[in-house]
């Protein structure tokens, strides 16, 4: 089942959507809420659906309606799980070649900023950057009872509440200068994140799934041009082996968001580290970025102006304060 937040007539709204003949409609909730739903974990939160769904509110048009973000999640990790991505963005970057040993040990993630999210038809404001970028990736949705603690791969995929689409929009020069300090990517990523267009429960996936992996296109256009495009089974762990790893000696909560990584082709920055030149081009201003994921749906965005922070001098240095005269 599809859920998700919308705002119609200045109220802000949480239901669910169907789809009659060619238009979707939108039926807010009338004895739950998203958060609510997460929390129970997917078994309950299916019966209740269906007790919603045999008696529902009066629908309304999607397109009469302003998407939100499907949910706040508590936070949000992205892992790099996709080889071809890898071989590529790190080439881009510092133009090194092939996938470090430690790559292939562990679904490795970092923490990014819940608090930038926009909703699929909302102008996204970066930076000022010569090397915009987006990533096309798949939202997994943890929903449990209680908090999750070093999870067997089973127990992780049993976790996972449902599924929704994740545009990690990134600034490559940025991201390259903070990396080289040995943190980051920072504020090469943090300024904005697309989440949508809605969670889409895992069940309606089963028939998609197969030895573990999900089978499921995914593609990223440009103005309406296909730029890249993969499948959600080319990922190098099966899914509910990322939330079991970010359960490792640490807490994962229901409502935690983890982004899948990158899908190979996915991104710009990979196909500059294969062509050897920015081709295609980094994004610009009016630019249209569209994101369509087999079963979950399409988010669209449309890169606004870039806004200049104010400025922040650099370190001071050579000024130490003298700890012995201090004593």
């Amino acid at each position: 089942m599809k859920i998700g937040r919308w705002i119609a007539g200045g109220e802000h709204c949480e239901g669910w959507f169907e789809l009659s003949g060619d238009t979707w409609f939108a039926h807010r909730f009338r004895d739950t809420s998203i958060e609510a739903l997460i929390e129970s974990g997917l078994a309950s939160a299916l019966e209740i659906l269906e007790g919603e769904r045999k008696n529902p509110s009066e629908a309304v048009r999607l397109s009469d309606v302003e998407l939100k973000t499907p949910f706040d999640p508590k936070s949000v990790r992205d892992c790099v799980a996709f080889e071809q991505h890898v071989e590529g963005v790190v080439k881009s970057i510092d133009n090194s070649t092939g996938v470090v040993p430690e790559w292939y040990e562990f679904p490795t993630f970092y923490f990014t900023n819940p608090h930038t999210l926009i909703p699929s038809g909302r102008v996204m404001i970066p930076p000022p950057s010569a090397k915009l970028d987006y990533e096309l990736e798949v939202g997994i949705v943890v929903g449990a009872a209680k908090p999750l603690s070093n999870l067997t791969p089973e127990q992780g995929d049993a976790s996972i509440f449902g599924f929704t689409i994740f545009n990690d929009w990134s600034a490559r020069d940025i991201q390259a200068r903070e990396m080289k300090v040995r943190l980051g990517p920072a504020k090469g990523k943090d300024f904005a994140s697309t989440l949508g267009p809605w969670i889409v429960t895992a069940d309606e996936f089963t028939h998609l799934k197969q030895d573990g992996f999900h089978n499921m296109l995914m593609q990223v256009y440009v103005n309406d041009e296909l730029i890249g495009q993969d499948s959600l089974a080319n990922i190098g762990w099966p899914l509910g082996e990322l939330v079991a790893y970010a359960s490792r000696n640490s807490i994962v909560r229901p409502g935690d968001l983890i982004g899948t990584g990158t899908a190979g082709g996915g991104c710009l920055a990979e196909l500059w580290g294969r062509n050897g030149s920015p081709t295609p081009p980094p994004l610009k201003t009016g630019d249209r970025v569209r994101m369509t994921i087999e079963g979950i749906g399409t988010i669209e965005n449309t890169v606004g102006e870039p806004v200049v922070a104010p400025h922040i001098p650099p370190a001071r240095t050579g000024r130490r304060v003298d700890m012995e005269a201090r004593s």
